[in-house]
């Protein structure tokens, strides 16, 4: 197989040309080399948003093509354009943050979506650009794309900071807040799950939108921090602690508690998708304890510290509103 990635030397990106590579798949990704791609990747550096930046695809064709952008829409409209003729097949990492707000618990991928322009070129919403993006690709291809909307994604090389938050300060030791009930279901989607899933769907010419996370309860809270003490070899000792508690001391969902959400409509927006299409076709997960000892094991080869994504927030929980918490 010949794949064409756009980007490829971060995150979702670079866990998909790894996988790749592993498979044997001939790997040419377009980027702006601000970063070394995997070994084995022949780089072609072209800058998206750039007048001419797609020069370098001006000619050549692959077998597949995964896109990972998420910024204007317009960049995804005029790769699309470019290599409508000389590529068997379009997959986009999209993102289930597509799905309008409020989301019924359970639903498919026939839920309502936000309003999105394929010709966008500034600077919209996350979900506008995603979504701007999918109807660039429909234009484009009628309904032939593969539209991989993923939810919480973690794993190894994690630049939003989420699982690498709790695994640094349960790795501290001490009480550690831990929000409550330990027993409820999560949904996330191991990167690595993502990009094998992805290859397959793209190798296999699978169309339309995909809820790409793992089914609802795959993980719980408690599984997931449990799997964050026993990787870090810590003394952590996890305090379960009510979300009415948490919630009257001001502390947000999901920002400084990364990965949870109170139970209410955040709650059943990013933890209960339908995900029967995608486990139908092929969709498998590790256990949340490879997800969590792996990550472990690539931040502290990396000295620590994970990469932090430039369009978004710093997550997590300052130690002494913590620490007042759990003396309240």
């Amino acid at each position: 197989m010949r794949l064409l990635l756009l980007g490829g030397t971060k995150f979702v990106g670079r866990v998909v040309a790894e996988e790749a590579l592993a498979r044997g798949w001939e790997v040419t990704a377009l980027n702006r080399g601000t970063q070394p791609a995997p070994e084995g990747v022949d780089v072609l550096k072209g800058d998206r948003t750039a007048e001419g930046g797609l020069a370098a695809l001006a000619t050549g064709e692959w077998d597949s093509v995964v896109d990972t952008w998420s910024w204007a829409p317009a960049a995804v409209r005029d790769s699309a354009r470019l290599l409508n003729g000389r590529v068997g097949h379009y997959a986009y990492i999209s993102s289930a943050s597509v799905y309008a707000w409020p989301k019924a618990p359970g639903a498919d991928e026939s839920a309502g979506v936000v309003e999105g322009d394929p010709d966008e070129t500034g600077e919209v919403g996350y979900a506008e650009n995603k979504r701007g993006a999918e109807l660039a690709l429909e234009a484009e291809f009628g309904g032939g794309a593969l539209l991989a909307r993923s939810g919480l994604i973690l794993g190894p090389h994690e630049n939003i900071g989420r699982l690498p938050w709790w695994l640094n300060r349960i790795a501290r030791g001490g009480p550690v807040l831990a929000p409550g009930p330990r027993d409820t279901p999560l949904q996330y989607i191991d990167v690595r799950d993502l990009a094998s899933w992805t290859l397959d769907a793209t190798a296999a010419r699978l169309s339309g939108a995909y809820n790409v996370v793992s089914p609802t309860g795959h993980a719980t809270t408690g599984s997931l921090l449990e799997a964050c003490v026993r990787a870090t070899g810590s003394d952590a000792e996890l305090r379960w602690t009510d979300p009415e508690r948490i919630a009257a001391a001001g502390i947000e969902s999901w920002t400084e508690l990364p990965i949870w959400a109170a139970p209410g409509e955040l709650y059943d927006y990013l933890h209960t998708a339908s995900v029967a299409r995608a486990v139908a076709d092929g969709l498998r997960c590790r256990p949340v304890e490879e997800t969590v000892a792996d990550t472990w094991a690539w931040l502290r080869a990396i000295g620590g510290e994970a990469p932090q994504r430039e369009d978004r927030p710093n997550v997590g929980l300052d130690p002494e509103r913590e620490a007042e918490v759990l003396r309240g």
